[in-house]
């Protein structure tokens, strides 16, 4: 099942066979594209969620839903939870659901673990889990990777940093929407980890852009061509997802432009720190800057082709 970037969270929740885990009371804070079905997985999984959004009416809904509760404030969806999961758009968003006297960390018992989702700085990571040590709280940095559709039918990667005991503990959990999670290093690897995961990405798509374009300008039956490449060497996930919908002139598919670029800028912020060149992924950035002109700022990230195709 499809959705586009503009509509509401899927609400039927994809076939996944369930692990045995233990049930644990949870939170999850965020109900946007990926956080309204992972919390799904959850509750499916037969942990006790209570669900937090700052728009209230969509965690009124969830719950409707899926059966669980909702809270008014992250501090409440987080009381007596051992787990607190939250997956939301950007670091000011994520320090204005963890801090201050409505935060999630206010709410937490000592011991809990806090486990982050969002797609974040790696500085961000490090400032919250040592504000969580202070108060006698666990932190795991966890984005993820498999865009909406690897939410809905809970097949994500989970890229994590932190305490490997602790991340031993929360795995079971968090593997209700995950077909893959590891612990790649201390607070912080995990947002490492997904800056190269974005990387990668972004030149897998310009590339596959590129290909489609040229061929279509040939006077190829791209989707023919497709079929074939994509059983050889140039074959990846972009190809075989992407491709055909970039002939189609589609890019209604999820994870949004504006979105890639908040993510590449986390990427080029780190590379300036760490010395790390960068020049492919800078200048897949400038490109999706021109889709935004274009007025492709909810378009897919396939949707670089747009710029080829137009001259």
């Amino acid at each position: 099942m499809r959705l586009s970037s503009n509509s509401p969270p899927e609400t039927i929740i994809m076939s996944k066979q369930y692990e045995a885990a233990t049930p644990r009371k949870t939170a999850f804070l965020g109900l946007g594209v990926m956080g309204f079905p992972m919390a799904g997985h959850l509750k499916q999984a037969g942990h006790a969620v209570t669900v937090y959004n700052r728009t209230a009416a969509k965690a009124v809904d969830w719950a409707a839903r899926h059966g669980g509760g909702h809270a008014a404030t992250p501090r409440a969806a987080a009381q007596e939870c051992d787990i607190v999961a939250c997956c939301v758009g950007n670091d000011d968003d994520l320090r204005s659901v963890v801090l201050g006297e409505n935060g999630a960390f206010a709410g937490m018992n000592k011991g809990a673990v806090f486990v982050d989702h969002t797609t974040a700085s790696a500085d961000v990571a490090r400032e919250l889990a040592a504000e969580a040590s202070r108060r006698g709280l666990r932190f795991i940095d966890a984005p993820v990777s498999g865009g909406q559709a690897g939410a809905e039918n809970g097949v994500l990667t989970i890229m994590c940093g932190g305490d490997p005991a602790t991340f031993d503990e929360i795995k079971p959990v968090i593997m209700a929407y995950g077909r893959m999670a590891q612990c790649l290093g201390p607070v912080g690897a995990g947002q490492l980890a997904k800056m190269v995961n974005q990387i990668c990405i972004a030149g897998l798509v310009q590339g596959l852009a590129e290909g489609v374009n040229f061929g279509m300008a040939a006077g190829l039956d791209m989707k023919q061509v497709l079929e074939v490449i994509s059983k050889g060497a140039a074959g990846s996930w972009q190809m075989e997802n992407r491709g055909k919908t970039m002939v189609d002139g589609k890019f209604d598919f999820g994870f949004a432009v504006d979105w890639m670029r908040k993510d590449l800028g986390l990427c080029i912020d780190e590379a300036r720190r760490n010395g790390a060149p960068l020049p492919v992924t800078a200048l897949v950035d400038q490109f999706y800057g021109d889709v935004q002109q274009m007025g492709g700022r909810r378009y897919d990230t396939s949707s670089l082709i747009k710029r080829l195709a137009k001259k």
